[in-house]
């Protein structure tokens, strides 16, 4: 019998039917077929649209350098991203109002004409003043540049046997010259994530580095354990503050990006260490894989009862202990790395103008800038407004 409010209890739950509808076989690979296709869609409209974008961005480019270089354009857009917010430390916020003057996002692999390239290959370039008057943080020029690359790889799990895939976004740390340790917002994590990848580069001597190399090195060892320190002192804090025991202001953790590190140990993060050459052969094997199951003919995999329909997508639910092959998730200073990424490029970037129109009108955000509104309604940039330009949605 059902409670007052609605609810069965949970012991007449434990012992209802289930009720879960089984899928045949051939219906969960034609839905898994579909799906991909649905993606496969969706990368192919999010690379033509470059096309039709790229003169807009050069245009706005050059209004904001015109017009609008010393109207804090940038730093406002970062502060009013609600995307970003929950990434970003206190100390991150104060080094980007004060010294981000230039940001600028390309992709990089997609050619002019839109229809050829890898469209989620992107180069993020941030300038900042690095004038030691203004900038306290760190030197150099000012220029940090980070690419990322989509990349792809299949192999079998060894715990189940089935077929796994990966892919996602890899990149290679960026060094930031920070004036002294005591300044560095990451604690050190982006210096040992850029002393790590030198010293592969070293010990391979112009070839892949293998797992074993790699976890020989005592760069690696370093890492490892000053990632783990963070982790640790993270999930302390965490109990902490589900305890209630923790005194700190609640408002201090809303902005407190993933595990308490800094938005700059982003530059950091690498994802898989995947080749471009490994990457194109997974992608020819997956192409094979799928054709398969497009014409109905048996694929490897088939045959293990009781493991799972690989071609029902069961090859993505991989497992974490059976998944760090090459170390590198021990050693991964930014796991949010590849989200955060996304977040920029197709949300802060994309959506800039909004953020800073909004920035403008918001009574909170203050600022001596004379910005003419005429003819600019509030309704016009409202988060619900249905004529906002659609946010590209392409699944990874």
């Amino acid at each position: 019998m059902a409670s007052d409010d609605g609810q069965v209890p949970l012991l007449e739950r434990a012992e209802m039917p289930d009720t879960t509808p089984t899928i045949p076989k051939e219906t969960a690979r034609e839905i898994a077929l579909l799906e991909r296709e649905f993606v496969e869609a969706e990368v192919q409209a999010l690379r033509a649209s470059f096309p039709l974008l790229r003169p807009l961005y050069t245009r706005r480019n050059a209004l904001i350098a015109s017009k609008l270089a010393d109207a804090e354009f940038w730093p406002r857009v970062f502060a009013f991203a609600s995307e970003i917010e929950a990434y970003l430390l206190p100390s991150d916020e104060m080094i980007l109002s004060e010294c981000l003057k230039n940001f600028t996002v390309e992709r990089i692999s997609v050619n002019e004409a839109g229809d050829a390239g890898e469209p989620r290959d992107v180069r993020f370039t941030f300038e900042f003043d690095t004038s030691p008057e203004r900038n306290v943080w760190f030197g150099g020029d000012g220029k940090l540049v980070k690419e990322f690359y989509w990349r792809k790889s299949i192999g079998v799990s060894e715990k189940s046997g089935r077929r796994k895939v990966w892919e996602g976004l890899v990149s290679q740390p960026v060094r930031i010259p920070w004036r002294k340790a005591e300044v560095d917002p990451t604690k050190g994590l982006l210096d040992a994530a850029c002393n790590l990848a030198e010293a592969e580069g070293k010990a391979a001597a112009g070839k892949k580095i293998t797992p074993e190399q790699r976890l020989d090195l005592p760069e690696y060892e370093k890492l490892v354990t000053e990632v783990a320190k963070v982790e640790a002192e993270a999930g302390l804090r965490a109990e902490r503050e589900a305890d209630g025991d923790d005194d700190e202001d609640e408002d201090d953790h809303e902005e407190e990006g993933p595990a308490d590190v800094s938005f700059f140990a982003w530059f950091g993060y690498r994802g898989r260490d995947i080749s471009a050459e490994e990457s194109e052969e997974a992608m020819k094997a997956d192409e094979e894989y799928w054709g398969k199951i497009a014409r109905g003919e048996k694929v490897e995999g088939d045959e293990k009862e009781g493991e799972g329909d690989a071609a029902a997508g069961d090859e993505f639910e991989e497992d974490e202990d059976d998944d760090d092959e090459d170390g590198l998730m021990d050693a991964e200073i930014y796991p949010e790395g590849h989200e955060l990424a996304m977040t920029l490029g197709d949300e802060v970037w994309d959506n800039a103008l909004k953020y800073y129109v909004q920035s403008l009108q918001a009574p909170e955000f203050g600022s001596d800038i004379d910005f003419d509104m005429d003819g600019m309604e509030d309704d016009d940039y409202d988060d619900e407004e249905e004529t906002d330009r659609p946010r590209k949605k392409v699944k990874t």
